[in-house]
Parts: C-alpha cells; structure tokens; sequence
C-alpha cells in the first residue's frame, strides 16, 4: 500500500490508512447548504465546537461562496476570515484551513493561525504559492474549469479524466516550484467545479487516478448538486449519499475528506481504516 503524508503545522499525519475529515465552516450570507447559518460570530463558534467534539481534524473557514452571487471584496472577505481564525486557533488544538483563492487573504489567515490554503481556483492569483511557501502552509489545489463565481452551464473536455489529472499535476509543478514539499500539496478534482453531474459522478468513480499520483486527495462531495440532481434529493436529504460518496471515496484512496457531517463521516473514516488495517496484518 502507497504510504502518503500530509502537513498540517509542524505536525506530518501518514495517511496511508487514516483519513483526515475537514469540518466545513461557512462564514457565508449564503452558502448553497445552511444559507448563512453560521455567519454570525458566535454560532459559528458553536458549530466549530460541535465540529471539533465530532472529531473533526481540520476547521475550513471560508468567506465567499464559490458560485456566482453578489461580489465579495477582498476587505470584506477578511474582516468575514481573520477573526474567526484567530478565535478558532485560540479555542481549539485543530487545525485550520482557509477557503480562499485570494493570496491576501490567506496571508492574513496564516498569520492569525491557518496552516492549510484551500484554493478553489487552481492557484489563480499569482502570489498565492509564494505566500503558502512564506507560512510553510499546505496546500489544497482545486480543478476548476473557468473560475470562482463564475457560472459554467454547458462545460466540455476532451478527455475529462486526463484533463483534470493534466491541470493538477500542473499545479503540483507549480507549488514544488514555489518551495513546498509533497507532504504539503493535496488534490482536489473540484466535483461540480465545471462539471456536469454525471461528470463529478465520473470523477469520484475514477479517484484512483489521482491518488495513484502519490499526493493526498481530497473529496469534497459533500450535499453537493452532482449527488441531488442524480438522485433527485432535496439539499436535506443528501446525508446518506453523503456518507456513501465518503466511503467509495476513501476505498478509492482519498485521504482528506471536506464534509459537512463530521459525525457520520468520522465513523465511516475510521471503520475505512479499521479495515485497512486488517488487511494489511492478514497480508504481512
């Protein structure tokens, strides 16, 4: 089995069988999912509580929401990030990641405590591995086919495997480049992300693909539109296929899971693992 590591401050996780599960945190008016549930200070504080008590290893703090919608300047994307980071890190011994592809941005959140940059633009702003590699913070490089907010009705590839495989190695190039190591670079096939539902569902069906590539995945598939409109569920009735999509995710190499049910989706981690595990004391 391929062994991989991932950084998260000072400390290296090996994730050959362990998954880590990254607690979505939405410092949003209007997030597809909860639509500003957490926007308020301290209920997003007791949502990170509940996160951390569930066994979250990674808080995801993001300030705009990826899809298209009322524009979100760069001072109010920091003033909605920086303090919530510096009261999370303050409060809890978890791991912080920061969702924004804006290097400004992530400046501010490494300095108030994030250790991980989770870009949805695939690197887009030119400065944002120099200022991973200034923090020594991971990162999270995302396939995306246009860009954040932007709206992608009808999206075409080539090869849709291979073209997301190209752009992401790509940007690992990039991010090697910039001075970080391969312990501090993970995968994200940006599921939904310019994708048609039954191509996110192709994607997550061909996760080996990326993970063959050594460096840790990540799935975000969590209540996404590719699971509702291929099911016909509501966005309230996604937590099963939620969990399942974890599942086959993690059986298929991912090793970072960004979630918004850390409960159901530590369990299935850890039986995932357990499993693992068993099978490599019946094989040595």
């Amino acid at each position: 089995m391929t062994t991989v590591r991932y950084r998260l401050g000072a400390q290296v996780h090996d994730l050959t069988t362990r998954t880590l599960v990254m607690g979505i945190l939405n410092r949003t008016p209007d997030s597809f999912y909860d639509q500003g549930a957490t926007f308020a200070l301290d209920a997003l504080l007791r949502r990170a509580d509940e996160l951390v008590q569930a066994g979250a290893d990674i808080l995801d703090v993001g300030g705009v929401k990826a899809g298209p919608g009322p524009d979100v300047t760069e001072e109010e994307e920091l003033d909605r990030v920086v303090g919530p980071i510096e009261a999370l890190h303050a409060r809890f011994d978890v791991a912080i990641s920061c969702d924004t592809w804006r290097a400004s941005v992530l400046d501010a959140a490494c300095t108030a405590g994030a250790v991980v940059g989770n870009d949805i633009s695939g690197f887009g702003d030119p400065d944002y591995l120099r200022v991973a590699s200034k923090h020594d913070a991971s990162v999270i490089a995302t396939h995306i086919r246009l860009q954040p907010r932007v709206a992608d009705p009808d999206p075409h590839y080539h090869d849709l495997v291979g073209d997301v495989t190209a752009f992401l190695l790509e940007r690992v190039q990039r991010a090697e480049g910039a001075g970080l190591a391969p312990e501090q670079i993970a995968l994200d096939a940006g599921l939904d992300l310019g994708k048609t539902p039954a191509m996110s569902a192709v994607l997550l069906r061909e996760s080996a693909d990326l993970t063959d590539l050594q460096y840790t995945v990540l799935l975000s598939a969590s209540n996404k539109r590719f699971l509702g409109e291929l099911l016909e569920l509501d966005i309230g009735d996604r937590r099963e296929v939620s969990l399942a999509a974890v599942a086959y995710g993690v059986s298929r190499g991912c090793r970072i899971v960004r979630v918004h049910d850390v409960e159901g989706s530590v369990q299935v981690c850890r039986m995932l693992q357990a499993i693992l595990e068993s099978r490599e004391v019946a094989v040595s």
